[in-house]
């Protein structure tokens, strides 16, 4: 197997994900009038965000190096904890993640965890 990355290969394949990134993004700039979406589309897409969010940051915190977490001495969790509770109560984005790295960090740094 030719494992040289000098050839042509990178070139096509740098121009095909640009053309495919380009074709994906414009879609919606194609049709002449507004694409009608269901009601029930509309609602579920609203959910997007979080669900995109939440599917990246759950493993990070229940995951380490690709095994799940097996001690509790882990700084990620009552980081997660006092953060969820900060926000449960008082809807604040910033002191949600201000408070959580002020858990977290003296946990990891500090103690090492």
């Amino acid at each position: 197997m030719n494992t040289d990355i000098s050839g042509i290969w990178p070139w096509v394949a740098t121009i095909g994900l640009a053309l495919v990134t380009l074709v994906t993004r414009s879609f919606f700039m194609i049709p002449e009038r507004e694409v009608r979406l269901p009601e029930w589309f509309k609602r579920g897409l609203k959910y997007a965000p979080l669900a995109a969010l939440a599917a990246v940051i759950a493993p990070e915190v229940v995951m380490n190096q690709g095994q799940l977490i097996t001690t509790l001495a882990d700084a990620r969790l009552p980081a997660v904890l006092c953060a969820t509770l900060y926000f449960w109560f008082q809807r604040s984005i910033l002191g949600t993640i201000v408070l959580g790295m002020a858990v977290y960090l003296p946990l990891h740094i500090g103690l090492g965890w």
